[in-house]
């Protein structure tokens, strides 16, 4: 039995937003009038679970001259409309390319005023999908920007706008802004569905909720404007929901303005008190939420946390010819994991950059297995382990200078690279000599030290300082174990604890580790990637003792002094 369209559009409502399709458009016209002005460029990009998969573009052509005012904005000028479709040669494309997709654009009124006017006067039924307008979302959650405009939205957001008055570039900008937009309508809103961001752009902003429970306003009065998390308990002191934020000033008062998502509303009904707990951090306060979540199971915390990928170069020591390969998780089975690096794109560079600078094997152990050359060795790329099994050593000096280079010493890649392109150039292979100073290129750009640590995440001993608003948060990775000094869900002492086990040699950790580690360890190393800007690293081998250590970090005093009375 086939679903009728109205049902249809309440499934498409009640989805995730940020798993819906999404068509984001943008004119270019004759001027700003729909009712007598023409459409002389579309641009169009798809949105698919969060990511541009694809884009459409064309020039049409309005039956008219492009004013030369129209040109100088834009850069469209008559000639290149004149071979251009007509609006009605070209709609069907643009409907197969919308599709079922929830139409998205920066003035959604503009824009969909054309629409429609276009389709009028081509007799072409208007599709009727649903719609977002950025500029009405941006007023929302932007409030304190100068101005909401799609150039000052980029610019304040860092998006880079290419191709600026030009329909596809617009369209690719607003794009770009409305995916921005995912995070905080989701952890600073409480958006879920499509149909909460529906209600939520029309919303007016700014109106204050009129909160009749007189504790419940108190306790908010007393919030302060410091990252933390934030509880709702009903009227027998049970948590209803835990939250984190940034600033819990500003993350809380989302909560009582006059019109808000269904969800926020019940938690707000349901609440006797609010209360909550400041931290450093941002990132501590990220590690506290998911814990506490999992310990105390709020009725209203019902989505689970995802956290984005780990992007990691993963050296396989548990193999005879071990291989270097790309990942996006890591674990502690034996292998090296190098990063985590900050996109996909990253760690394809740097195992490019190995595959071309090293004779380590790219073959499957499947391929190894059979025993017969390729012609990576044919070309002198691979050291061919698959046939001579005598190797082994030179294999192994061969991938410790690959671990070197993963842990930022690249001069020996960079001085094998040289004498390679200087080789090629003499027996005139002049396009692999370029090549090869391609990579050289890469290498210098010190692409490799994108990596948070120069060390494995699986044998690091760091101590990771991260910028607080009041005091600074001090995390210290221990062979993967984490330690989190003055954390609100460990004993007080743990961290000195573990760090003057550190020194004195007795600390055993990879036993230890626990789902717990993993989780925590996964969620802290997804903030630190994209905050790189704010933290410090301090590799522990770099000192001697905690009596060291304690000349650069204050704090340290007890740990200092647990240490020497043990001696």
């Amino acid at each position: 039995m086939k679903k009728g369209p109205a049902k249809k559009e309440r499934l498409l409502k009640e989805l995730p937003f940020n798993e819906v399709e999404y068509c984001v458009f943008d004119f270019e016209t004759t001027g700003t009038s729909a009712r007598i002005e023409k459409v002389i460029e579309i641009g169009m990009a798809k949105i698919k679970r969060g990511k541009i998969v694809d884009t459409f573009q064309s020039y049409i052509n309005p039956g008219r001259f492009v004013p030369y005012n129209i040109t100088l904005i834009t850069g469209i000028t008559n000639e290149d409309v004149k071979d251009a479709p007509y609006f009605d040669e070209v709609i069907n494309d643009i409907k197969e390319f919308i599709g079922n997709s929830v139409l998205v654009a920066h003035n959604l009124q503009f824009d969909y005023s054309f629409l429609r006017n276009e389709c009028e006067s081509a007799k072409i039924e208007l599709p009727d999908n649903e719609a977002i307008c950025t500029l009405k979302l941006a007023k929302r959650l932007y409030p304190h920007f100068p101005s909401r405009s799609l150039g000052n939205l980029s610019k304040t957001l860092k998006i880079r706008h290419r191709n600026v008055h030009s329909g596809l570039g617009d369209a690719t900008a607003t794009a770009k802004v409305f995916l921005k937009m995912f995070k905080t309508l989701k952890e600073d809103h409480n958006i879920d569905t499509l149909s909460d961001l529906i209600s939520f752009q029309n919303f007016p902003s700014g109106t204050p909720f009129k909160m009749v429970k007189k504790k419940l306003a108190d306790d908010y009065s007393s919030v302060p404007d410091d990252p933390g998390i934030y509880f709702f308990r009903d009227s027998k002191g049970e948590t209803i929901y835990i939250g984190k934020a940034k600033s819990l000033k500003q993350r809380v008062s989302n909560y009582f303005l006059s019109r808000t998502p269904k969800k926020t509303r019940k938690i707000v009904q349901r609440a006797q008190r609010l209360e909550y707990l400041a931290t450093n951090t941002e990132l501590t306060a990220l590690l506290a939420e998911a814990e506490l979540i999992k310990t105390t199971d709020p009725k209203y915390n019902t989505l689970l946390k995802r956290y984005s990928n780990n992007y990691f170069i993963m050296v396989t020591n548990n193999k005879i010819f071990p291989s270097v390969e790309r990942a996006t998780s890591f674990n502690f089975d034996g292998n090296d994991y190098y990063g985590p690096y900050p996109n996909r794109d990253m760690t394809i560079t740097i195992k490019e950059i190995i595959d071309k600078t090293f004779g380590i094997r790219e073959c499957s152990d499947k391929e190894i297995a059979k025993g017969k050359k390729c012609y990576l060795a044919d070309i002198e790329r691979c050291f061919a382990p698959c046939i001579d099994k005598t190797i082994k050593e030179y294999y192994e000096e061969e991938l410790a200078k690959v671990k070197e280079f993963l842990s930022g010493h690249n001069q020996s890649a960079v001085d094998r690279l040289l004498k390679k392109m200087k080789d090629l150039s003499d027996r005139k292979k002049y396009e692999e000599a370029a090549q090869t100073r391609d990579i050289v290129n890469s290498i210098l750009k010190q692409l490799n030290k994108a990596s948070i640590l120069s060390e494995p995440i699986n044998k690091a001993n760091v101590l990771i300082e991260i910028a607080g608003v009041k005091d600074n948060d001090y995390l210290m990775l221990l062979e993967g174990k984490m330690f989190i000094r003055n954390y609100l869900n460990s004993n007080s002492n743990d961290f000195e604890e573990a760090l003057t086990n550190y020194f004195e040699g007795t600390i055993q950790l990879f036993k230890g580790l626990s789902e717990k580690d993993l989780e925590r360890l996964k969620i802290a190393l997804s903030w630190l990637v994209k905050n790189k800007g704010g933290i410090k690293i301090h590799y522990l081998k770099n000192y001697n003792s905690i009596e060291d250590l304690s000349k650069d970090f204050l704090f340290l005093t007890k740990a200092k002094r647990n240490y020497l009375e043990m001696e």
